[in-house]
């Protein structure tokens, strides 16, 4: 009888102490996931051209999710844009429907010199925290992408994209940007926009996932003055997907 309550109590206490173990590695796993989760925006703009633009004028897409909201609009508001000339304007303005950026300059771009085009490019950058996670498989219905999204279909990812990992998903799309300035008729302009938004963590190495959103106009030849169809691409689910599942 002493053997057969020796061996229970030894499996209790081999139970117990399994349990404790248990329950302490999740909690660590939970704790450690949670202390370093942070999640990142960082959004561009280039325009891109090859001669003189007067009296700019573009508005351009905000990332913003289903509500309005952008992870990037405190940014802007606050001047935290970087690559901004001295003679740019750049703003937000609400149309009621969304929020646009809205850049004006003077000029932009540089004459031919002895007959030869030279190619101005400038980027603007801004850069944003997220204090929640971000949902980078469902972006178009849960987080902030370029809108509105118009015809959306799925694509095939590029298959030479080997930096992704897990199992993205790619869409494309069409949108709006609008552009007014006068140029020669030779002009040859660009203007595209993207944003990725990452979530990263490390429990035992760092992990991320994340999802990209890429607006492109094509070469505009000459002046402009008015708003164009814009293609948008999308790529969800770039990533690791292994995280623990926290509730909020």
């Amino acid at each position: 009888m002493d053997k057969i309550i020796k061996i229970t109590l030894g499996l209790f206490i081999l139970i117990l102490v399994l349990f404790v173990a248990v329950v302490s590695y999740t909690s660590y796993i939970d704790t450690t996931y949670r202390n370093s989760l942070t999640g990142t925006y960082a959004y561009s703009c280039t325009i891109t051209t090859d001669t003189v633009l007067s009296n700019v004028t573009l508005f351009l897409p905000v990332p913003a999710d289903l509500n309005g909201n952008s992870p990037v609009v405190a940014q802007i508001s606050g001047k935290h844009v970087s690559g901004v000339p001295g003679d740019w304007t750049v703003t937000l303005y609400d149309t009621g429907k969304a929020t646009l950026l809205k850049v004006s300059a003077p000029t932009i771009g540089q004459p031919a010199v002895n007959g030869s085009a030279r190619t101005t490019a400038i980027t603007l950058v801004v850069n944003a925290s997220s204090h929640t996670l971000i949902d980078t498989r469902s972006p178009v219905e849960n987080a902030a992408v370029f809108r509105p999204v118009q015809g959306i279909h799925t694509v095939a990812c590029p298959a030479s994209d080997t930096k992704t990992g897990g199992n993205p998903e790619c869409f494309e799309y069409l949108t709006s940007t609008y552009a007014n300035y006068t140029a020669a008729p030779s002009a040859s302009v660009s203007i595209s926009a993207s944003l990725e938004a990452t979530n990263s963590w490390t429990i035992f190495t760092p992990e991320s996932n994340a999802y990209e959103n890429r607006i492109t106009v094509l070469t505009m030849h000459g002046e402009n003055h008015g708003w164009l169809t814009t293609l948008g691409w999308i790529e969800s689910g770039i990533g690791a997907y292994d995280a623990p599942t926290t509730s909020s």
